[in-house]
């Protein structure tokens, strides 16, 4: 995914220019077409010098957080380096959360941000921070430009540095005398990084052992995540899957590197996971996990996590292998590199040794038959959110790109729209950041406009950047947002049902004042604050309103025209919906629930 490859590093010298016309040459050089920001004193220079350039789009976003979560939307979507821009102090800090959240997911993006006179560094002067101590323990790297003549450098390598490896973010913070200089634009010839040097290439030796145990094993699971998409090894985890016959678990930030529909697919593992996917890791004899992490979402209580399993971990970050739980086998290389590789070992070796699956399959078949996904009805005449969403997914086609919130309507996205496509499902996994949906899908959009984008939002989230709807709505940005309105922050009051005893402390988002003083009612007719159909209307969007199942569809289909600016629809769902299947914090997860209290029966399956 490195978008530096066919750029050549060395060009011929362009003549005297300022720190800030540097810098957008480079920015060109590197094939930023599009950057998300907000200007101010420190980088002003910069934003002038961006007047002149033909070749790269910078988009005036409301919040600098915006500014990060589109470039990390765009970075998700094309596979290219997102870039997103801020001046110093507050602009800089308010880029801390979306840096974090790219860090996390290990997305590329670029953030460069201005820094006040190098003059007056470390004097407190006037919207100085240290952006760089700030943002240390959150990205893969960074730079303090304080000479004009660092900036092409610095470019060149904060954008390879974000794109190869494990992928992640890089902060280029830059002074403003150092825009304001001038200096003769220089490209480098090569990159001086000698501490960085990113094993791609996997051990033969692990390899064969890998595919040794893979042969061997009689209850395999592939265990995917997140890196086999950022390798682009879908294809390659399709053939070994199909060539082994093993079950596939895709995690959260895995979702779309193998179909959705395959019928080797068990779904999403862990605390919300399907019970088959949860248990098959629980029950499993070899767990080959390829660009995962074994977070705590998945394994729920580490000790008590696939006990019986030996691993195969495979990453390209070797501080990941081992971390949470011991690889027996640890294989350090880019995930589709080591897919090829496994592929072509497994047939090479393959002369009638493999394990007989026949009894593994029947009882993952006899578990999903079971304990398929499903939910509880809505009250007599409200919306089921689940339905909601479920509707969006099957009437939209598979090109169509999805972003989510953090809550339950994200659970519910995943699991109740089938996603085929890599690159279909755009979320924030590891931070959870509410506030990410609109400004991603954002984002997306711009990397994608010939892809239908919708974000699917919950209405806490929604009000943390709903602003960016002015961006889009400015910028011919035709984005579709759901808002999954049920009143309420949803996840943390199923929390407050099952383990707080129905104590709703602080999770009431609508308790507006009717006309008699009394707290107004959530319900349909009742007054909520704010009400989203003006807001969008007010922020240049068409807006739409569904509160019963006969009005679902006619809502959606009436979205899906609407194609001149964003969409915004308000589905008033009822708020007592649960997401399920549900693994407590910090629970084993022989303890998941497949709906509230009802624990899964394996019978004789239990070991």
């Amino acid at each position: 995914m490195n978008q530096l490859a066919d750029i050549p590093l060395s060009t011929p010298e362009s003549g005297t220019m300022t720190g800030a016309q540097s810098l957008v040459r480079s920015l060109e050089l590197v094939g930023a077409a599009t950057a998300f920001g907000i200007p101010g004193g420190a980088i002003t220079p910069a934003y002038d010098a961006l007047m002149d350039s033909t070749k790269v789009r910078h988009i005036l976003v409301r919040h600098e957080q915006g500014a990060g979560h589109a470039a990390t939307g765009y970075a998700q979507a094309t596979g290219k380096v997102g870039v997103c821009m801020a001046t110093s102090g507050p602009g800089a800090t308010n880029l801390v959360t979306p840096i974090a959240d790219a860090y996390m997911d290990s997305v590329p993006i670029v953030a460069i941000t201005g820094q006040v006179m190098s003059s007056s560094i470390g004097t407190d002067a006037f919207q100085e921070a240290d952006i760089c101590g700030i943002t240390m323990p959150i990205t893969k790297h960074s730079f303090l430009i304080t000479d004009p003549d660092d900036i092409p450098r610095a470019i060149s390598e904060a954008f390879h540095i974000a794109s190869t490896g494990r992928p992640g973010p890089v902060l280029v913070d830059i002074t403003k005398d150092a825009l304001q200089k001038e200096t003769v634009f220089r490209w480098p010839a090569e990159h001086r990084l000698p501490g960085y040097r990113p094993t791609t290439r996997p051990n033969s030796k692990q390899i064969h052992e890998a595919a040794r145990l893979i042969a061997a094993a009689e209850r395999p699971v592939l265990y995917v995540g997140g890196g086999v998409l950022k390798a682009r090894g879908c294809a390659e985890l399709r053939t070994l899957a199909e060539l082994t016959g093993i079950p596939v678990t895709t995690t959260l930030m895995g979702i779309g590197a193998f179909p959705d529909s395959h019928p080797q697919h068990l779904g999403m593992p862990g605390m919300h996971g399907t019970v088959a996917a949860v248990t098959a890791l629980q029950k499993a004899d070899l767990i080959v996990a390829l660009g995962v992490r074994f977070d705590d979402r998945v394994t729920g209580r580490l000790d008590s996590f696939a006990p019986h399993a030996k691993v195969v971990h495979a990453d390209i970050d070797p501080a990941e292998i081992g971390k949470n739980r011991f690889a027996d086998v640890p294989i350090v290389g880019d995930a589709r590199e080591v897919l090829v590789d496994l592929v072509a070992a497994l047939r090479e070796g393959s002369k009638g040794t493999a394990a007989d699956l026949t009894a593994w399959w029947k009882l993952l078949d006899d578990w999903r038959a079971r304990y398929p996904l499903g939910h509880e009805p809505a009250p007599a005449g409200r919306l089921s959110p689940q339905e909601v969403i479920r509707r969006i997914g099957e009437l939209t086609d598979d090109s169509t790109i999805f972003t989510a919130g953090v809550g339950q309507h994200q659970m519910w996205a995943s699991q109740f729209i089938t996603y085929d496509r890599p690159g279909s499902w755009l979320n924030s996994g590891g931070a959870g950041t509410m506030g990410y949906a609109v400004p991603a899908a954002m984002g997306a959009k711009v990397g994608e406009p010939g892809a239908t984008v919708w974000a699917i939002d919950g209405d806490g989230c929604f009000q943390m950047t709903n602003q960016e709807l002015v961006t889009c709505a400015l910028n011919n940005i035709p984005i579709k947002v759901a808002i999954i309105n049920n009143g309420v922050l949803g996840m943390v009051r199923q929390w407050q049902t099952l383990f707080y005893g129905q104590r709703y402390s602080n999770t009431v988002l609508h308790a507006g004042k009717a006309t008699d003083g009394k707290a107004a009612e959530g319900a349909p007719g009742g007054t909520r604050v704010p009400d989203f159909v003006k807001l969008a209307e007010a922020m240049g969007c068409h807006a739409l309103r569904c509160e019963t199942p006969e009005e679902l569809d006619a809502t959606i289909e009436k979205a899906m025209a609407l194609d001149d600016a964003p969409v915004v629809i308000d589905f008033i769902v009822h708020e007592d919906a649960m997401v399920w299947p549900m693994v407590a914090a910090g629970t084993s997860n022989d303890a998941i629930m497949a709906a509230r209290g009802i624990r899964p029966d394996f019978g004789d399956d239990e070991e």
